[in-house]
């Protein structure tokens, strides 16, 4: 008799990726330890992301607010400290610039000459013998009018230190009322002045006037300037012309001194004032300076 095949019983399994029994204890869809460990990396990555996002959104919702910043708040703190600290005015900056290199001018006669002025303070001013300058080069030369120095035999100058000093007129230029003198001793922190340029000013431009008036000094006055291009007559007789006009007050003694503009460079040299009395040559409001540009020219310094 014919055998008959031995089948299992169990029914054949319809998924072929199905365990068969007494095959592995692992399924080929499960992950072997090892594979997990391989994976730590990234989920390590991941959790790191998720982390960090979830930390930026919470300071981005409980953070302060900052202001944004807007002109009233600018305006604000301007304001606040403009009240709360006194901060120097233009006057006094320039000023400051200037100190250290204006000098005062002595012209002294004979011996018998000055013995009579003695006896006469306001004669030996209105002579013309006391007046201002300015240091313009780092060799100590220095500007000054004319008529301060016209007719001496000996010129003194006094430094802002208190240096006096003799000094030689080695250069003059009456027609513009200049004078260049060079001292025989200089102090040891000189500081010449920062020339401008006159071509810059304008009607009502802020000036400073430093000098000696009535050998006080150095005084300092503001105000602006009130015209240019002027005319006037000096005491010498010369026509004077391209003149600045200023309102700062002036005296006797300011003459030679620099005016300067709010930056503290010389733009002029005080050189007369408008004086209707003979009697007293006292300031009433109208000053002139020999522009800075004519000073050079005259006395043969390089154009500034």
């Amino acid at each position: 008799m014919k055998k008959m095949p031995i089948y299992s019983r169990i029914p054949p399994p319809t998924d072929p990726n199905s365990p068969m029994p007494g095959s592995s204890l692992f399924s080929k869809n499960m992950r072997a330890p090892w594979q997990l460990i391989r994976n730590t990396p990234i989920i390590i990555f991941i959790a790191g992301i998720l982390l960090s996002s979830t930390l930026f959104l919470g300071w981005s919702v409980f953070s302060p607010k900052s202001k944004p910043l807007t002109q009233e708040i600018i305006d604000e703190a301007v304001l606040k400290t403009l009240n709360t600290k006194e901060l120097p005015s233009k006057a006094t900056k320039a000023a400051q610039m200037i100190m250290p290199s204006v000098v005062m001018v002595r012209a002294f006669k004979n011996d018998s000459d000055e013995k009579k002025k003695k006896d006469s303070k306001k004669d030996h001013q209105e002579d013309g013998s006391l007046g201002t300058g300015v240091v313009i080069m780092e060799d100590g030369t220095i500007l000054t009018n004319y008529h301060v120095i016209a007719g001496s035999d000996r010129v003194e100058v006094v430094f802002y230190d208190g240096t006096k000093a003799d000094a030689k007129v080695v250069a003059v230029h009456p027609h513009n009322d200049l004078a260049i003198l060079k001292p025989e001793k200089l102090p040891d922190d000189l500081l010449p002045a920062t020339l401008g340029s006159s071509a810059q000013l304008k009607y009502g431009a802020d000036v400073v006037a430093v000098g000696f008036p009535f050998g006080i000094g150095p005084s300092v006055t503001a105000g602006v300037v009130s015209g240019l291009r002027r005319e006037f007559t000096g005491e010498n007789g010369a026509q004077l012309r391209n003149l600045i006009q200023f309102d700062a007050a002036i005296n006797q003694g300011n003459s030679g001194g620099p005016l300067i503009n709010s930056a503290g460079e010389v733009v002029g040299i005080v050189t007369a004032l408008l004086n209707p009395s003979s009697v007293e040559k006292t300031f009433i409001g109208i000053g002139f300076a020999v522009t800075i540009e004519s000073a050079g020219s005259a006395v043969g310094i390089p154009p500034f």
